[in-house]
């Protein structure tokens, strides 16, 4: 018997990892299958909402504003809807059946009701997710090098005398989607080039914080 609970838990443990649904994720979800929290009532409201307002517009009305979800904790409702749309878009995007979504919702302590109706919704939705995952899955090209020159311009095209020193930066992209690679050049002065090395490094101390979160 121990020996079945230990391959139960391990199972699970895969699970949650392949659909790589965070501690906050599944913390926000056990709150979710809380019938103290949610009554069953809510939590068909609150599924069914929460399902539309990926694919509805922004003014639309959100879990956060549902006639039947007025009496929770807006707080306790936020972490809520948070945690419902990431399971929600990893299942969709790992193309998760029934079977691997139920057991992963049960290992976050939903009942037998509540993982049928969230399935439910799941698959009645499923078609317009990959719709939707399709439609986001674009992402801009990296940087796979950079290489930069100095150039003292002696003379300006109207023949006039610069004695200006700039930069010429090129940066070698790469989009893994088209599978290309190109360059980028451009000119820039000190001045510009100090700036531009700014703003990068608010931009990595920005992206070093939010790591840490």
């Amino acid at each position: 018997c121990r020996s079945a609970d230990h391959d139960h838990v391990m199972v699970s443990k895969v699970i949650i990892a392949t659909m790589e649904l965070s501690t906050y994720v599944q913390k926000g979800l056990q709150y979710l299958a809380d019938p103290v929290q949610f009554s069953d009532k809510s939590f068909h409201s609150f599924i069914v909402a929460a399902f539309e307002s990926l694919f509805s517009a922004p003014s639309d009305v959100t879990p956060l504003e549902h006639r039947d979800l007025k009496h929770i904790d807006l707080t306790l409702l936020k972490h809520c809807q948070a945690a419902a749309t990431a399971c929600i878009l990893e299942a969709g995007k790992h193309n998760t059946d029934k079977a691997i979504l139920s057991t992963c919702l049960e290992d976050c302590r939903f009942d037998v009701d509540r993982i049928e109706m969230f399935c439910t919704e799941y698959q009645k939705n499923k078609t317009k997710l990959e719709t939707l995952l399709s439609g986001i899955g674009r992402c801009p090209p990296h940087v796979n090098e950079v290489s930069w020159r100095l150039e003292y311009q002696i003379k300006n095209c109207n023949i006039h005398k610069a004695d200006q020193p700039a930069y010429l930066v090129a940066l070698n992209v790469e989009n893994s989607k088209e599978q290309c690679v190109e360059d980028i050049a451009f000119s820039c002065t000190m001045e510009q080039l100090q700036d531009l090395v700014g703003k990068l490094k608010d931009a990595a101390k920005s992206l070093e914080r939010a790591s840490q979160l």
